[in-house]
Order: C-alpha cells, then structure tokens, then sequence
C-alpha cells in the first residue's frame, strides 16, 4: 500500500516539533533561535521572506546541509548542533524537511506552523 502525502506529514509530526509564528518570532527575538531556514522556491522568496532567514529550497535541501557538498551553505552545514526553525508558505514542505535534516543529524529542528503565509498575515517583519 502506497503512502500518501497526509501520511508523510502525519509520519513527520511524530518527530518533528512545531512552533507557531508568534513563537518563532519570540524566540528569534530572544535569540533562542540560531537559524531559520526558508524552503520556499525562488519565486516564493522573492515575493518576500522573513529578515535574516536563509534561503535554501526544498529541492536544494540536502545538499545545502552537507559540508562535503562544494556548494554547500556554511550557516546551515555548521548547524546540527544549533536550534534551526524551518518554515514554507503553510507548513507542509517544512515538516518534511526538517524531518530529512533530523535524519541528517541535526539535533534541534522544528517546523513553523502556518509557515510565511501565517507569519504575514500576523503583521510580522517581511522584506523584499
């Protein structure tokens, strides 16, 4: 029997803790956030995103995480040990991948429930 994507992500929630964007956003005020990670694609970024976020799509993923990738992103390869928020536009995308970095070995991942379309439309910081 095939899986389908609400089995995927129910499968995800089991591992992967989620935080609201009121949340996210203390927390990145406190500094209790050391990276968010925008899995959005290009044209989603471009369109706006969250201060400070990195940009890494989905697609792009693993291989931005993987130090041993010549393209690799050095603020995400260097985080496995450090408190990593990924978000997309509704929370699905960033379930996933944050479930794929646990199993790459980062340590302190969660998900942005509501992902940027939630975190907008509570009036938080967006840049262009």
């Amino acid at each position: 029997m095939s899986e389908t994507p609400a089995d995927l992500l129910k499968d995800a929630r089991k591992s992967v803790p989620e935080i609201s964007a009121e949340e996210a956003k203390a927390k990145l005020d406190s500094h209790e956030i050391d990276l968010i990670v925008d899995v959005r694609e290009p044209n989603e970024w471009e369109a706006g995103h969250i201060p400070g976020a990195l940009h890494a799509p989905r697609g792009l993923l693993e291989w931005y995480a993987d130090p041993g990738y010549a393209n690799h992103k050095a603020e995400l390869a260097e985080a496995r040990e450090k408190n990593v928020v990924i978000h997309c536009a509704a929370g699905g995308r960033s379930l996933l991948a944050a479930q794929t970095l646990q199993r790459l070995g980062f340590k302190h991942v969660s998900s942005m429930a509501g992902g940027f379309n939630d975190w907008s439309a509570k009036g938080l910081p967006v840049e262009k």
